[in-house]
């Protein structure tokens, strides 16, 4: 069964290289392994970068602790970006 890469609905973090309007413009984000799900992906700089046509994706979830969590991948039908103690995570995370 193929999987379909479940699209950002919004991203919070307004100071994202990728953020355009609440939007992700890169291709795909790599969600972390850490306790609190972090946006791998994020980037800071002075330019902003990405596609601005293309809505971001979830390439790849590392957080085995996540129930949508699936052989490294997401399955959830979308996922919410947004600001925790200073970094992106993913907002979407639930503990299995």
């Amino acid at each position: 069964m193929a999987m379909s890469m479940p699209k950002i609905s919004a991203c919070e973090v307004a100071d994202c290289s990728y953020n355009a309007d609440k939007k992700c413009h890169t291709l795909a984000i790599t969600v972390g392994d850490s306790s609190c799900a972090m946006c791998d992906t994020f980037t800071k700089a002075s330019k902003k970068g990405g596609d601005p046509s293309t809505i971001g994706g979830v390439g790849a979830c590392r957080s085995d602790n996540c129930r949508f969590n699936t052989s490294l991948e997401c399955t959830a039908g979308s996922i919410l970006v947004g600001l925790h103690s200073g970094h992106a995570d993913c907002k979407t995370f639930a503990s299995k």
